[in-house]
């Protein structure tokens, strides 16, 4: 993520930039070295990740291109809102965990700008994922990249569906320039293509759930 907003009356807010990629489960991770700016990757940290997906009936929240989960795992784990993507980029309200998947009040009157209709459960994705951190000459973090793979069950209809896919989400140290944030990710798709990466066929892992 891009930013951390964090106020202390509120949720930490962040901006999401990222990178979709389908691939092979068991496809060697790329050669980032190529990447203007990487200089080292960490080694990989394994997150198992289980976010339960809300929305309404009539999917009212994904019409608007927002996403709301609880999901638990990770160093991020709670309640996530995320808008509609703007500029290339979605922002990301984050509330700490809650115990059972009432919707806490701080996050449905976030919600009601959206639908004031009763949330149900949507989907569930189950995630485990390796995360890596690109690093730059300073040991600032340009992005992560997370190996993903992925088991969904889609809550209305009871169908399961599973993949593997990669991400790239710009970190702290990202450049900040729009031509050079666009040559970054043009590098990431170079590496992530010749390591036997494609394109994405899907723009979340909700709607691919979804089986959209």
């Amino acid at each position: 993520m891009t930013a951390d907003l964090h106020g202390s009356d509120g949720p930490s807010r962040s901006v999401e930039i990222e990178r979709k990629f389908d691939v092979d489960a068991g496809t060697p991770v790329p050669d980032w070295s190529a990447v203007p700016g990487v200089v080292s990757v960490t080694e990989g940290e394994p997150r198992h990740l289980d976010a339960l997906y809300l929305d309404t009936d009539d999917l009212a929240l994904a019409r608007a291109g927002v996403a709301l989960r609880r999901r638990t795992g990770g160093p991020d784990e709670g309640w996530h809102v995320k808008g509609p993507l703007v500029d290339g980029g979605r922002t990301e309200l984050h509330w700490p965990l809650t115990d059972g998947d009432d919707v806490p009040a701080a996050v449905a009157t976030e919600i009601a700008e959206y639908t004031p209709t009763a949330l149900h459960p949507l989907a569930r994705i189950l995630n485990d994922r390796t995360a890596y951190a690109l690093l730059d000459a300073d040991g600032g973090v340009l992005a992560e990249f997370v190996d993903d793979s992925v088991r969904t069950i889609d809550l209305r209809t009871g169908e399961n569906r599973a993949w593997h896919e990669w991400e790239v989400e710009l970190g702290p140290a990202a450049p900040a320039d729009p031509e050079a944030r666009d040559a970054f990710f043009a590098a990431v798709t170079d590496a992530a293509f010749a390591a036997g990466a494609r394109s994405a066929t899907s723009a979340s892992k909700l709607a691919r759930a979804l089986g959209r």
